[in-house]
């Protein structure tokens, strides 16, 4: 399953969610009305019809079957929307869904380890990777074409070229 947003809070009386979409895509939300949609809670899933998504601000607006007042929105606020992997967005060449990268053995150019890819932060200009050291330390490295060389989901590892000054940059 991917996750694709959270759900903020109910917006208005009717039952309408305030969702903030954890997808590189929130327009994917409009693709996916009349499917059905999965809501993660305290350990439970639950399935929904999603009949209306529409983008407002940085937030997309959803209406979804048999949440018809505010008082059952409420009781979904911080659920996670998920929805099975078939109904992913196809990816271009050398594009990764972030699950995917997590995990990722991290070597430099010259196949000497570095550590293990641990998370992936989303900033304004491009990704940044986070990489746990064997060491127990960790540093960050911008998703830019110069540093990231290769990355091999066969092989699950990502080579990249360590620049002077790179283990400096430390969360």
């Amino acid at each position: 399953m991917f996750e694709i947003g959270t759900i903020v809070k109910p917006q208005g009386i009717h039952g309408e969610l305030r969702v903030f979409p954890t997808t590189d895509d929130p327009a994917r939300f409009s693709l996916l009305v009349g499917e059905e949609i999965f809501l993660r809670s305290n350990n439970t899933e639950r399935p929904y019809k999603l009949l209306q998504a529409r983008q407002h601000k940085n937030l997309v607006l959803i209406k979804l079957e048999g949440v018809n007042d505010r008082n059952t929105a409420e009781t979904l606020t911080r659920s996670i929307i998920a929805i099975p992997d078939e109904k992913g967005l196809p990816l271009e060449e050398g594009e990764y869904y972030v699950r995917d990268l997590i995990g990722l053995k991290v070597e430099d150019k010259n196949g000497e380890r570095v550590g293990i890819l641990s998370k992936v932060l989303n900033t304004n200009a491009n990704d940044v990777y986070v990489i746990d050291t064997d060491d127990g330390d960790s540093f960050m490295v911008p998703a830019v074409k110069s540093v990231v060389l290769s990355v091999s989901m066969e092989d699950k590892k990502m080579t990249i070229h360590m620049m002077e000054g790179l283990r400096e940059l430390k969360i």
